[in-house]
């Protein structure tokens, strides 16, 4: 694969980076490395990023870029999600190529999950 101008990373912004990756380890298994206590990097879940302590969120509403999760089964990870404190902000739904919903994390930032 050709990485010349492909996107390899994300950084995405956490209110309390210790309670996003707890709701993302529990919820997707992620694994992190940290870089102090403002810098948490996750790996190898389908491209690298971190997340950094900083008082804002991302929604759809303000605009933002959706960063969408596979899974195998939709209906066990919207239960998972639930489970690990996220908030449902859009039931599983079909569009062209599959399924999914969205949510939030506890820190508010909002994500989509999908299957076929």
């Amino acid at each position: 694969m050709n990485l010349q101008h492909s996107i390899n990373y994300l950084e995405i912004p956490s209110r309390d980076i210790a309670s996003s990756k707890a709701f993302f380890s529990q919820v997707f298994g992620w694994t992190y490395v940290d870089y102090g206590p403002e810098y948490s990097c996750f790996m190898d879940v389908g491209i690298t990023g971190g997340f950094y302590q900083a008082e804002v969120d991302f929604t759809l509403a303000k605009g933002c870029p959706l960063i969408v999760i596979y899974s195998q089964n939709l209906e066990l990870t919207l239960t998972a999600v639930v489970a690990a404190g996220g908030a449902i902000t859009a039931d599983i739904f079909s569009f062209p190529g599959g399924r999914r919903f969205h949510f939030t994390e506890p820190c508010g930032n909002e994500y989509a999950v999908w299957s076929e």
